[in-house]
């Protein structure tokens, strides 16, 4: 698989706290990548960094929607300050909705932030907002009812339908988001994302707070996701069953530093990895890796 994404020496600091420290690592098309690591090792402050809540302190964040990722063609891009040429985006040097507009990035977060008193039919038609607003002429030829916007509108509404359908919400199309089940507004919190079409879909904790149950609902919408869509995923994921069941690809930080990446069989068999979700210090690891027989 080629690299959609890539992150090259990213260094986020805050005042004197270094919480990313030179972390370097590719989502490729087609697949899912997991960034996993212990409570505080910098994985949403990447997110952040990906998606334009932040500005990172030094490194270059490099996406290609369509196309290849070509190092000499980034080089150039970075060297003349362009936001986009030839297909390639620098992420870290365009705001947030840019990158959500331009460079087709989406995300979910940590706390579900659907719009609980809208329906989850309108959550889904809002994620929509460009094309329609588009459609209407920035509003003028939506109050007019013209041609164009009804045929946008009616685009909209399939699309928020077929995805209600496919996380099997169509039956509660009416109802308000908030009134829903936590595990359903999970769902149609990543439905809301796909309804803008990403190129990388980054999702923070999806399966946080979820039943069994739920998390094998999630899973499965995960796979089809990457399967049938023409999406890449990017997660962030305390539950390892959920991980190792879902992910290609897995890149671990701990204290702001990336200590593995590859394979998920191979990093969850690595002793560094092994050792920092116990708390064992850097010095033990060694015995550590002994005891495993690495």
């Amino acid at each position: 698989m080629t690299a959609l994404l890539r992150v090259e020496h990213l260094t986020m600091r805050f005042g004197g706290l270094t919480a990313v420290n030179d972390v370097s690592f590719e989502a490729r098309r087609g697949e899912i990548t997991a960034l996993i690591g212990p409570n505080g090792a910098g994985k949403t402050t990447v997110f952040n960094c990906i998606t334009g809540f932040y500005k990172p302190t030094a490194g270059r964040i490099a996406m290609a929607p369509q196309g290849a990722l070509d190092t000499a063609a980034i080089d150039a891009l970075t060297r003349s300050g362009a936001r986009g040429r030839n297909g390639l985006f620098l992420l870290e040097r365009m705001p947030d909705h840019e990158i959500a507009r331009k460079a087709h990035v989406a995300r979910t977060f940590q706390n579900i932030r659907l719009f609980s008193g809208m329906t989850a039919l309108e959550n889904l038609v809002v994620a929509q907002h460009e094309p329609l607003m588009s459609a209407s002429g920035f509003s003028l030829l939506g109050l007019a009812g013209a041609p164009r916007y009804r045929r946008a509108e009616r685009a909209a509404l399939d699309k928020a339908r077929a995805w209600l359908e496919r996380i099997q919400l169509i039956d509660r199309a009416d109802d308000p988001a908030g009134a829903l089940p936590y595990g359903d507004q999970r769902r149609l919190e990543i439905a809301r994302a796909m309804c803008a079409d990403p190129a990388l879909l980054c999702l923070d904790e999806p399966a946080a707070g979820l039943n069994p149950r739920e998390s094998a609902d999630l899973t499965a919408l995960l796979r089809a996701i990457r399967d049938e869509h023409d999406a890449s995923l990017l997660l962030i994921e305390h539950d390892m069953s959920v991980v190792m069941d879902v992910s290609d690809h897995v890149v671990v930080l701990d204290y702001g530093r990336k200590i593995a990446d590859g394979a998920p069989a191979a990093v969850r068999a690595d002793p560094a990895v092994i050792a920092a979700y116990l708390g064992v210090p850097d010095d033990e690891v060694a015995a550590i890796e002994q005891e495993i027989g690495a």
